[in-house]
């Protein structure tokens, strides 16, 4: 029977989980229980008490006994992995298999094999060896061999478990398959020929001239020979630039390198994708413009026909991708830009905000009110067009990356997939990276054999195409955000998220349409379209600057305003005097008439100055004003609601045109009484 071990008290307490005290109180009451012995303290005093292990629960032996055996284990794998990390520490398992399938699984079957030697405990263990060596067809060096990598490769597994608490018995498995070559190492290249293919390779102008391979190597083959260097084989070097290229990840740097910054980010930079369901109806809109990829017959104002590619001005919702604006011209301005929003608003209603395009003419000062140079007082001007019809604010998109407004980019592409295709003028899709898709037609010949689509007869075919088709189908981008409706005229129409803002009164938008600027005013008044712009007002600004808006569509007739914005007078053009001597003309009745009128304004504006201030309080002594509130019927509402505008030119131009109107009624109803009176004196 092996000797007991014996244990402190506090150690056997530990071992069982219990106090100190309880386990001396166990031993005073059942001394017949415990295998103990009293041994001299090495300090004096007392004797102390040692209690045998095997007096204690199997629970307190077991714990022993793993105590010891992870200190020997711990020794023994200290041991076993203080050398240098082996390399299968190092490789990914996954790739291995990949790449070594037959060679793994015969090194699982193997280490089985080698497992159950390591754990043989019968009598003649060299006979097993012997035999275990020649069923697998080794000799018994080898399998002692395989038998030390299989121990180091379970020491080391053990080490990394205790660090991560995982599982690493693959070790055993890898230290018995063969190790991986070494690839791409390129002995023959030294650090210096290396760096130089690399600078040559992925410099810009190489990159951007397409440099080859052949081309790098004859440059290097120069360098070696001025530096001195033992020159590699052109197969070396190319299969170092493809390991660059391919393996070390060197191709995205070529391609920068190739075209540049900013065909970078269109094709390579990371993108994200908008949450459009989170917007809205009307919430945000994108604004663009678009060169259809097809002639038109055009005819321009002096009556000269010729063949044009139609422009698109589009406006889409961002939510439901519908085409809430658009304009169809030869070429894209301000005011087509303005005339497509005005069309937006009446039928669809006013956006809260808009993505627009970088271009100038999106960005123009008319339109968003800032940067300007020359700054007209104008409300509509300063505020800026976009923020006059009620839209809250305009963001522009960054230039060169039409991502940043997705959604009208990826309706043009539609457009021109299913709707341009179908013409017979069609020439193809051209950008930049696309060019052989040009489609060669005679465009002249069809021209002169008029088989060209007008400019109107096209923009109804599109007209058309949109509303029956585009917004009737069903749309990709809708069913990618999970919407509820995905055809875009239905979601527009059926969402519940809708911003709704009334739009403001035609007259204002109107108003709005007019273009603007400032002027001088010369003693011939306002020179401007060829034509001289006057009226009886202008005569105390000659010599001083004025601002003015006209109407594109009628430019018979000039809005001045001062430069505070009040509006001074409506200027209409004037032909020029024909100075023709004894011959009457209506011109120059005119233009006397105004002489005079000018001439009397003076003098009597030089009276008044002059007049003293006891006979000005005299006269506005005998003046009464009365007021008073009047009382009516309020009319009935207009269900049709506007937004009132807070255009200070707007509110003067209607509170004239009111005045007016007033005065038109008094002269006509004091013309009928003169001819009422003149009818009943001839009676008499």
């Amino acid at each position: 029977m092996p000797e007991d071990i014996f244990l402190t008290i506090e150690e056997a307490a530990d071992l069982e989980s219990i106090k100190y005290n309880t386990l001396l109180q166990r031993i005073l009451r059942n001394p017949e229980d415990f295998n103990t012995k009293s041994i001299t303290s090495f300090s004096g005093g007392k004797e102390r008490v040692l209690v045998g292990l095997s007096s204690l629960s199997p629970k307190a032996q077991k714990a022993y006994a793993k105590i010891q055996t992870d200190g020997i284990i711990k020794e023994m794998i200290e041991d076993k992995t203080s050398g240098s990390v082996p390399w299968y520490m190092e490789v990914d398992l996954n790739w291995y298999i990949e790449n070594n399938k037959q060679q793994f699984y015969e090194a699982v079957e193997l280490c089985n094999r080698i497992g159950e030697f390591i754990m043989y405990r019968g009598t003649n263990k060299t006979e097993f060896a012997e035999n275990l060596a020649n069923s697998l067809g080794i000799s018994q060096r080898s399998l002692y061999d395989y038998c030390k990598k299989y121990a180091e490769a379970n020491a080391w597994a053990e080490k990394q478990a205790m660090k991560d608490g995982q599982s690493h018995d693959y070790f055993k498995v890898l230290a018995l398959c063969r190790k991986p070559s070494q690839r791409y190492k390129f002995p023959s290249l030294s650090l210096e020929m290396r760096s130089f293919i690399n600078n040559l390779w992925y410099d810009r102008e190489f990159a951007q001239n397409q440099g080859t391979v052949e081309m790098a190597y004859t440059r290097l083959e120069k360098q070696a020979s001025v530096k001195s260097w033992e020159i590699p084989s052109y197969s070396t070097v190319a299969r170092y630039i493809q390991f660059e290229m391919n393996i070390n990840m060197g191709e995205p740097v070529r391609y920068y390198q190739t075209v540049g910054e900013r065909a970078f980010k269109r094709d390579r930079m990371v993108k994200a994708s908008r949450n459009t369901k989170a917007l809205p109806v009307m919430g945000l809109i994108q604004g663009d413009g678009h060169t259809f990829d097809c002639w038109v017959k055009y005819t321009h104002p002096n009556g000269k026909v010729s063949a044009v590619k139609p422009v698109l001005v589009g406006w889409v919702d961002t939510r439901t991708r519908v085409l809430v604006g658009k304009r169809i011209c030869h070429h894209s301005n301000s005011q087509v830009i303005k005339q497509a929003l005005i069309d937006m608003i009446y039928t669809y209603g006013v956006p809260e905000y808009m993505l627009i395009d970088n271009g100038k003419d999106y960005t123009a000062e008319c339109l968003t009110g800032r940067n300007r140079k020359d700054r007209i007082s104008f409300d509509s001007e300063t505020i800026g067009f976009y923020k006059s019809i009620g839209i809250k604010d305009d963001a522009r998109s960054l230039p060169y990356q039409p991502w940043s407004k997705a959604q009208v980019e990826r309706f043009f592409g539609t457009v021109c997939s299913r709707f341009t295709k179908w013409l017979s003028s069609y020439t193809g899709t051209l950008t930049g990276r696309r060019t052989a898709a040009k489609i060669n037609k005679d465009i002249p010949k069809l021209l002169e054999k008029d088989h060209l689509l007008s400019m109107e007869e096209f923009a109804a075919l599109f007209d058309k195409w949109v509303k029956e088709e585009y917004h009737q189908h069903e749309h990709k981008g809708l069913k990618k955000m999970k919407e509820s409706h995905t055809k875009p005229i239905e979601l527009f129409e059926k969402a519940e998220e809708k911003y709704i803002k009334a739009p403001p009164p035609r007259s204002y938008a109107a108003m709005l349409m007019m273009r603007a600027e400032r002027v001088h005013v010369y003693n011939i008044g306002i020179r401007k379209f060829g034509y001289e712009y006057r009226a009886p007002e202008l005569c105390d600004y000659i010599d001083k600057k004025v601002d003015i808006k006209w109407d594109e569509s009628d430019i018979t007739r000039l809005y001045v305003y001062t430069l505070e914005g009040q509006k001074i007078c409506e200027a209409e053009s004037q032909e020029l005097l024909l100075i023709a001597p004894k011959v009457p003309q209506k011109a120059l009745e005119d233009h006397m008439k105004m002489q005079k009128q000018q001439l009397k304004s003076i003098r009597d504006r030089a009276n008044q100055y002059t007049t003293p201030l006891e006979e000005l309080a005299e006269n506005y002594s005998t003046h009464k004003s009365t007021f008073g509130f009047m009382i009516g019927n309020e009319p009935a509402k207009n269900d049709k609601l506007v937004t009132l505008p807070t255009d200070k030119q707007f509110r003067d131009d209607a509170i004239e045109k009111k005045a007016r109107r007033s005065r038109k009624e008094s002269g006509y109803f004091k013309e009928q009484a003169e001819e009422a009176l003149q009818k009943l004196r001839n009676l008499s």
